[in-house]
């Protein structure tokens, strides 16, 4: 059954990705959706155009929380935690007794190889269910910030070294090897430094019995 279960979620998760693929490629779609939520972002965290880095920061603060979010939803910490400690222990045995050319024992250890490698999967399986909602409600928050940005009547920001730097102009990264937009690498850094931050946090919580009744509470209706 959990094979099964696997396999489905493997099948809705290629599904998604190609229904995302599809809506980042048609311009028609991809507008129609930042159009709606324009609707409701804009009065929001828009400020009228006025402050684009702050809105390009809250965007990023919203997407790493949701993302954060439902990967602590579906994820078992604990059972993680022992899968890896697990796993660990059995690579420390399995090379010592290699090492010491312990024939017996290695065969034995090959043995409990399986195990081990069920318990990883079991272990990391939620880990799949966070993509959902990275395609459902996350995707399209980043779309919608694109076309925000698109339509600034100014888009220059100020740092320590210059006073004006285009949001659209392109950064070098890894000595040239690739090029980004200054607005998404504001986007990166923003969302890793918070998302840690939002992570650790949401880590922490996970180990109460606050947040456990609250996942009772909400994971069946995602079954």
């Amino acid at each position: 059954m959990n094979e099964k279960a696997q396999g489905s979620q493997l099948l809705i998760l290629m599904l998604l990705m190609f229904m995302m693929i599809f809506i980042f490629g048609d311009p028609n779609i991809r507008n129609w959706l930042a159009v709606s939520l324009n609707a409701v972002f804009y009065p929001i965290i828009g400020f009228g155009g006025n402050y684009p880095v702050l809105t390009i920061t809250l965007a990023g603060i919203l997407v790493v929380f949701l993302s954060s979010f439902f990967t602590n939803l579906f994820t078992d910490w604990k059972a993680m935690g022992k899968a890896q400690e697990a796993s660990r222990a059995f690579q420390k045995e399995i090379n010592k007794a290699r090492r010491e050319g312990n024939t017996n024992r290695v065969n034995k250890l090959m043995k409990m190889q399986p195990q081990i490698m069920k318990m990883t999967t079991e272990s990391s399986s939620g880990m799949m269910k966070p993509m959902f909602f990275l395609f459902i409600f996350i995707a399209p928050i980043f779309i919608w910030l694109m076309y925000f940005l698109g339509n600034l009547n100014y888009y220059f920001f100020t740092v320590p070294w210059a006073t004006q730097v285009s949001l659209f102009s392109r950064v070098p990264i890894l000595g040239n090897l690739f090029t980004i937009s200054s607005w998404f690498l504001l986007y990166l850094l923003f969302s890793m430094v918070v998302g840690q931050l939002i992570r650790q946090g949401l880590k922490w919580v996970s180990w109460s019995d606050w947040w456990k009744d609250i996942k009772k509470k909400i994971i069946p209706s995602f079954k």
